[in-house]
């Protein structure tokens, strides 16, 4: 179990004010940050940046606004939680201008307490850099699902993000393309804490041939 001291006000307005602003900065601050649901905390070490509206084709909101993506609209700092493959849950944190769709996922992370919650959950994983790794993979080790959608993360609900207890310097962070998206395919918005084991193999989208 890892002991961690409760956030001072400061530093949630700083998280605050780092989500309200462009998404891409967003993205690579909130590797490090810890994610907690229940008893189960993860420390973010992969995620990817989604533009919204502005120009952004691989991003949920490129087309505008739907019932499904309508929190991505903002406020930043609430949860975009969405179904995929008809199995799977994957979160996001709103970002931006409220009116301006942006938001990013969370694509991996470090069990750092309740690794034995995150174990019961996925009972088939035989190592614990692989509990939360994947968007999916985290989502299922925090227990995370449709009730978690548009929560408020910087608060004291049932889902809290909490800013790095340390900052990940910038020389420890990677940067490349975005895993299976179907458009802006070399866009490099996914950010990772390099030789991290806990982050995902990188995967290009490839059309099902006909």
């Amino acid at each position: 179990m890892v002991a961690y001291s409760d956030p001072r006000p400061a530093d949630l307005a700083g998280l605050a004010d780092l989500l309200a602003g462009p998404v891409v900065p967003a993205a690579r601050g909130l590797l490090g940050c810890r994610l907690t649901a229940g008893d189960v905390t993860v420390r973010i070490t992969e995620v990817e940046a989604y533009a919204g509206t502005a120009g952004d084709a691989a991003s949920h909101a490129y087309r505008g606004r739907t019932p499904r993506n309508a929190v991505m609209f903002g406020p930043a700092g609430h949860a975009y939680v969405y179904f995929t493959y008809g199995m799977h849950w994957c979160m996001n944190v709103v970002t931006g201008v409220e009116g301006e769709a942006s938001a990013v996922l969370l694509r991996a992370g470090e069990v750092v307490d309740g690794v034995q919650a995150a174990r019961a959950r996925r009972t088939a994983v035989r190592r614990d850099v692989d509990l939360a790794r994947g968007p999916a993979r985290l989502c299922a080790a925090l227990g995370i699902d449709k009730s978690a959608y548009g929560r408020w993360l910087l608060g004291d609900g049932p889902v809290r993000l909490r800013p790095a207890d340390v900052p990940v310097p910038d020389e420890a962070v990677a940067a490349g393309p975005r895993v299976g998206v179907t458009g802006a395919h070399d866009v490099p918005w996914r950010f990772w804490i390099a030789g991290d084991p806990t982050v995902s193999a990188y995967r290009r989208h490839v059309p099902r041939s006909r």
